[in-house]
This record gives C-alpha cells, structure tokens and sequence, in this order.
C-alpha cells in the first residue's frame, strides 16, 4: 500500500508539472540574482576564473529550467533552487553539454525523513535520495543537509552532492559505483580494487573518509565525491591516487582552481 504522504507528493508533482506545462504565473516573479547568490554561497564558483564562472552560471540557469523543484513542508527559496542547481551542475562542470536524463523533479522537505518519506515522527536519519521504480526520476532532499553543505563551517560532506552524484552513477544503468559512462574501460578494474583497499583502510580506522563509505561500492563513490568537491586539496593531500581517479571519473582537477 503507498503511504498517503506518498500520494500526496505525487499529486504536488502533478500539478507544478501542468503548471509549469502551462507557463503559468510567467513574469509574475521576479528573476533570481544568479551570479549574486553564486558569489555569496558557493565555494566552487568563487574559485573559477571569469570564463568558467559564466559557463557555471550558464549550466545552472539549464538546468533550473528544465527542473521542476517544490517544497513540502517548508518553502523553497531562490538560494535553495541554486543551491540544488550548483549541486547538480559542480559533478558534471568538466563534461560537455551533459543532461540529467534520469530526473524530472527535485522535492525539499524540511529536515530528515525515513523509508516511508515521513518527515515528522521519529527514526527519521535519511538526508537524500534518488527515487526508484513509482519513485523514478524524482530526488527528495533535506533542506537542512542542502543548507549544510554549503555553509560556511562546511566540511567534507554536501548531501545533494552526493545524490547527484548517484544519479550520474545510475545514468549507465546500474547504481554500482562504477560510472562506466564517465571512466575509460581500462580503468574500471584499478577503481574497484582502489575502492576495496580504500574500504578496508576505513574499517581499520586509518582513513579520514566518512565511514558510510563502506556500506557498498556505489555509497563509497558519493561519499568520496563530496571529499572530493568540498576539500579537494586535503583529498589530493591525503589520498593522491583516489584523488588522481576521481579526476578522470570527473574530467576535473578542483584542486588547481
């Protein structure tokens, strides 16, 4: 039986979809001060030269078109859209023209929630997820984890980072950990033995990696990823040869920037 929170969600969808099919409330709005809130909130913009920071705002400005984001529970403002947009766009930034095929709609709740998208009540732990079979194509996010991860006493870990980043994981067909659309065949073997050595590092307590990681392969890949794109040079520091293949998984290199 779905949970009638569920029901209700997927009516909100429903009807923000025919909204925007619609083009209703167009104009009615005014326009989000993108490069003002880029400037103030997030980290990876302010370290791109002037070229790359009108591509980033270009990537973000597609990608909110093309995205329906909607609260429940709480309100979504212009800082959250581009907050979810920058999370969004930061994985992709060293690809070409790249589209998140495999999602329609982005739903914030105010804080944690469980399996059953309950987000009041107690065991309440989940920060993000990627919607699966009735779920498909949708992502829910905590607004607080989003506000977290690009805060100013952020440290290596940004939720929606990290569930974009499964989707880009997804995007081959299998959330494995192993985004075969993003790394070269002969490289795949060398990631998933650099995966397990790095698993057993953190289950002896020698890594600084988030122990989450461990709870399978494609866990271990977001939670790197948010090392990745938030502390790259402590990354590159700590873990040169992970830090050496996510920037091939990524076609990125953060930490020169």
């Amino acid at each position: 039986m779905i949970p009638v929170v569920l029901v209700i969600l997927l009516l909100i969808i429903a009807f923000y979809s025919l909204k925007k099919k619609k083009g209703a409330d167009a104009g009615s709005s005014q326009p989000i001060d993108l490069k003002q809130l880029l400037s103030t909130h997030i980290a990876y913009y302010q370290n791109l030269d002037e070229e790359n920071k009108t591509l980033f705002e270009q990537k973000v400005k597609k990608f909110l078109t093309g995205i329906t984001i909607e609260g429940v529970g709480t309100a979504v403002d212009d800082i959250d859209k581009v907050m979810i947009a920058s999370s969004a766009v930061i994985p992709i930034f060293g690809f070409n023209d790249w589209e998140y095929r495999n999602l329609t709609n982005v739903i914030l709740y105010p804080d944690t929630f469980d399996g059953d998208f309950q987000f009041e009540g107690e065991n309440r732990s989940i920060l993000g997820m990627v919607g699966s079979g009735y779920m498909n194509g949708q992502m829910i996010l905590s607004r607080a984890a989003l506000l977290k991860g690009f805060g100013k006493s952020a440290g290596m870990e940004n939720t929606a980072i990290h569930e974009f980043v499964h989707l880009l994981d997804k995007s081959d067909g299998a959330t494995d950990g192993v985004p075969e659309n993003l790394l070269a065949h002969q490289y795949v073997l060398p990631w998933v033995k650099m995966i397990h050595q790095e698993i057993n590092k953190i289950e002896q307590g020698k890594s600084d990696i988030n122990p989450y990681a461990i709870t399978n392969e494609a866990e271990f890949l977001a939670v790197v990823s948010e090392y990745f794109f938030q502390k790259p040079g402590q990354l590159k520091h700590k873990h040169p040869e992970l830090y050496e293949m996510l920037s091939r998984i990524f076609a990125q290199d953060p930490a020169a920037q």
